[in-house]
C-alpha cells in the first residue's frame, strides 16, 4: 500500500468488502466534539498502537486520519509501520474528505462512539429482507465487526435488555418500520448516510421487503434471491453470510453498472 491515499481513493473503497481497516487518530478531544466520522472508523489514539494493534484482523491494511492529514496522523502511521502494520495516511484529513463529497456517519444510538468494542444487534430469526439488509448497512458502513444475534421473536426486547444488545427490526425501537418507511430506511436516517446509491438501494429493499414490487424494478428479483437463501440455509448466521455478496454486488451496480445493458445475440465484431 502506498504511504498515503486520496480522498477519492477511499471514498471508492467505503461500503466495499475490500475497504482497508479505517482508524480514526484525531486528538481524543477533538474526536469527542466530533459529531461524524468516516464510515466503519474506530478511533484509538495516535501514540499507542502498540495496545490496540492487535485487535485487528492479522495482515488487514490500514488507513488513518486525522483532522488535516498532518502530524497527528504521520505519527500514528509510522508507529504502526514500526509494528509491522502495511498503513497509509489520508490526504488532507477527514476535512478533505468532506470537502470532495465522501460519505460520513453520524453518531447514533445502539454505536459506542469511537467502537472500543463491537456493537452487538439483536432481531427476529428467520430474516427475509430488512433484517439481512440492515446487518450489511451496518458491516460496511458502521462496524465492521458487528455481532448479530436471531432470536424468538418474543424474547427479542428482553435479550437485549439483559445483553445490552440493540434491538433492531421489531414495533416500538428506535431501528425499525416508520410509516412506509422500512428499517433499512430508518438506519440510513440515523446514521446520517445519504448517498444516491444507498437511497436507491433503500427503495429496493423497501420494495421487496414491504411488497411493493413497483418501488424499484430490482424490488422483486432481491425478495426472490432472499426468500431463495432462507429457503436453502435454516442456520440465521450462515444465511447472513452467504447474503452478504448479494448486497455488495447490488451496491456496486448502483455505483458503477446501472446504466449498463446486456444484449443478446452479441453484435459479430466488424473486421
Amino acid at each position: 500500500m502506498p504511504r498515503t491515499i486520496t480522498t477519492s481513493a477511499l471514498a471508492h473503497l467505503i461500503g466495499s468488502p475490500d475497504c482497508p481497516a479505517i482508524v480514526d487518530v484525531r486528538r481524543k478531544d477533538v474526536f469527542q466534539q466530533a459529531a461524524s466520522r468516516i464510515p466503519t472508523a474506530v478511533w484509538r489514539s495516535h501514540l499507542e498502537p502498540e495496545t490496540w494493534l492487535g485487535g485487528f484482523e492479522p495482515g488487514r491494511p490500514f488507513v488513518v486520519y486525522c483532522v488535516h492529514g498532518h502530524n497527528v496522523s504521520q505519527i500514528a502511521a509510522a508507529k504502526m509501520r514500526a509494528l509491522g502494520a502495511e498503513v497509509a495516511v489520508l490526504e488532507g484529513g477527514i476535512e478533505a474528505y468532506a470537502a470532495c463529497g465522501g460519505p460520513l456517519i453520524s453518531d447514533a444510538p445502539g454505536v459506542e462512539k469511537g467502537l472500543p468494542s463491537p456493537s452487538v444487534w439483536v432481531t427476529r430469526e428467520r430474516p427475509k429482507v430488512d433484517r439481512v439488509a440492515c446487518p450489511w448497512l451496518i458491516r460496511r458502513f458502521v462496524d465492521p465487526s458487528a455481532v448479530f444475534h436471531y432470536v424468538a421473536p418474543e424474547w427479542v426486547r428482553d435479550i437485549a435488555e439483559e445483553t445490552g444488545a440493540t434491538p433492531f427490526d421489531i414495533d416500538g425501537v428506535v431501528y425499525s418500520h416508520r410509516g412506509e418507511m422500512c428499517s433499512f430506511d430508518t438506519m440510513l436516517d440515523e446514521f446520517g448516510l445519504d448517498t444516491p446509491a444507498l437511497r436507491r438501494m433503500a427503495r429496493i429493499v423497501r420494495g421487496a421487503d414491504t411488497a411493493r414490487p413497483d418501488l424499484e424494478p430490482q424490488a422483486a428479483g432481491l425478495l426472490a434471491i432472499l426468500l431463495g437463501l432462507s429457503a436453502m440455509e435454516s442456520d440465521d448466521i450462515r444465511q447472513l453470510d452467504r447474503a452478504i455478496p448479494v448486497f455488495d454486488a447490488l451496491y456496486v451496480w448502483l455505483r458503477y453498472a446501472s446504466d449498463e445493458t446486456h444484449n443478446w445475440p452479441a453484435r459479430a465484431s466488424l473486421t
